[in-house]
């Protein structure tokens, strides 16, 4: 087989699995289990024209770590996976690199990602969530409700991010759960 047979077979095939992959994965309540592309031009030549498999290329790697932190909880393979993508300006990858750091309770680095997951996007839903959640674990009470407050105008009550943070909020403080 020739060189471009191999890689045209590959790339099908990596198609495949991308289309077959959501219909194994189960669901998770959590997460931008897809984000959306970087844009074109961020980080190569506009004229470089593999945009389109490099757009590929983060899903799947997205993907990959969103993998790694919800169906293994190995959130330092994440974050090494996602500052891998070269997106870290993605609100999607801020906010799951922010959570992962939550996760391992690095709470000041975590806060870092947040700001910068917000600032690439103010209106990523899933980050107003995970960061007013980062607020209650901190003790912040009032900070995470106003977390809440944009996320019924993007997202509405009925959300789920909406009712995980209004329902953590709900609880008395000091019960030591973290979310």
């Amino acid at each position: 087989m020739g060189r471009f047979a191999i890689r045209l077979l590959t790339l099908a095939l990596f198609a495949m699995a991308l289309i077959a992959v959501p219909l194994l994965t189960p669901a998770h309540a959590a997460g931008d289990e897809n984000p959306s592309p970087p844009a074109s031009g961020s980080k190569k030549d506009k004229k470089d024209k593999s945009s389109s498999i490099d757009d590929g290329k983060f899903t799947a790697g997205y993907r990959t770590a969103y993998a790694t932190v919800y169906d293994r909880s190995d959130y330092a393979s994440a974050i090494e996976q996602l500052k891998a993508l070269g997106h870290d300006d993605n609100a999607a990858v801020a906010n799951l690199i922010g959570y992962s750091y939550r996760k391992l309770g690095d709470y000041k680095v975590s806060q870092i990602w947040y700001e910068r997951a917000l600032k690439a996007d103010p209106n990523h839903v899933k980050t107003w969530q995970y960061y007013g959640l980062w607020q209650v674990e901190q003790g912040n009470r009032d900070e995470a409700q106003d977390h809440l407050s944009p996320i019924a105008p993007l997202a509405g009550t009925n959300s789920e991010e909406y009712r995980s943070l209004a329902a953590a909020l709900e609880k008395p403080p000091g019960t030591g759960l973290v979310y």
